[in-house]
């Protein structure tokens, strides 16, 4: 395996005829723990390099499979007619000996929505519509299942979140073990939808045409609640850190429910509600006491209050978000 920089890069485009002999740039993006990504200019195009690495680059030791970057490739090819343009990077070349795949760069103009919301820049019309295409990720997927059966392999998403967020949990809050139990469980054996297993801010570039989705390498058929999880406790995770704002966030969640619901038909909304709020539950003690836990919360009482958060989530299993949210709302006034 070739491992490139932006050192070689060029070269290496250059002999698999991928590029031409003029100039170009090359610049590698931050952001992700598990990949290199470098995006290149040329005179004539802008475009997204992605190649796996073995080791991630988190506090503790963590690996996985190179070859999961095949199943993004496959992922990306498989929803992007499901989903509206640009939503889904266009794959441009692959090279699987080397663990490689070029992507459509995103409109210029994208920004990470991660950085516009601890900026306190608040769309609550992209947090719909950040519902809305997950849940039609869920609702395509669970309705037109031979889609999506050749990703049933768990491997790398065990690997990238199984391990990691609830395995690592249980070991470190042994509090909440048993109740994580049941969620690893399902996550090992549910056969619903497609889960992408990264919906997150860091991962949505948003732009005047909506926003482009990326990451898919944890993507398998799957439970599909997990993404619900995920992503609600990165919006809480938010408003915990910018608490004097905090019902703005807040309100982007129930914006965010009101577009999945929306778009969904596949399980009760009851359902999908409870077992979302069981996995943010995890999915907020994680990102605290897990493997890779969020670089922009350094204040111990926010942490603990997250920790709260977090346990009463998983041993009260409130229903309804409001009730979440409410909860929240003690907590954020530590």
């Amino acid at each position: 395996m070739i491992e490139l920089t932006v050192d070689n890069a060029a070269e290496y485009l250059r002999q698999r005829g991928w590029i031409g002999d003029g100039p170009v740039h090359i610049e590698l993006l931050g952001g992700g723990v598990s990949n290199a990504v470098l995006r290149v200019e040329t005179a004539d195009r802008l475009f997204v390099l992605k190649q796996s690495r073995p080791q991630l680059r988190t506090r503790d030791a963590w690996f996985s499979d190179l070859e999961r970057v095949y199943r993004e490739q496959e992922v990306m090819q498989a929803l992007a007619p499901l989903l509206p343009p640009l939503t889904v990077p266009e794959v441009l070349f692959v090279d699987r000996a080397n663990y490689v795949f070029v992507m459509a760069h995103a409109p210029r103009e994208a920004k990470v929505w991660k950085q516009q919301l601890l900026a306190g820049e608040i769309d609550l019309t992209l947090g719909e519509y950040a519902g809305r295409i997950l849940g039609r990720i869920h609702e395509s997927t669970a309705s037109n299942p031979h889609l999506i059966e050749s990703f049933a392999d768990h491997g790398v998403f065990v690997q990238l979140r199984v391990d990691p967020f609830y395995r690592r949990i249980q070991e470190r809050r042994p509090e909440v073990a048993d109740a994580v139990a049941p969620l690893i469980e399902r996550l090992m054996t549910a056969r619903e939808a497609l889960c992408h297993g990264d919906y997150s801010p860091k991962n949505i570039l948003t732009h005047e045409h909506g926003f482009t989705l990326v990451d898919y390498e944890t993507a398998h058929l799957g439970d599909p609640t997990m993404d619900l999880g995920f992503f609600l406790s990165h919006l809480l995770l938010k408003a915990m850190k910018r608490s004097f704002d905090r019902e703005r966030h807040f309100e982007l969640t129930r914006r965010f429910w009101q577009g999945y619901t929306a778009e969904t038909t596949f399980l009760p909304q009851r359902e999908l509600q409870r077992r979302g709020i069981e996995h943010c539950g995890v999915c907020l003690l994680a990102r605290i006491d897990g493997t890779s836990p969020v670089d922009y919360l350094p204040e111990e009482n926010k942490r603990e209050a997250v920790r709260i958060l977090g346990r009463e989530l998983l041993h009260e299993r409130p229903r309804l978000w409001s009730e979440v949210l409410e909860m929240a709302e003690k907590l954020g006034a530590m």
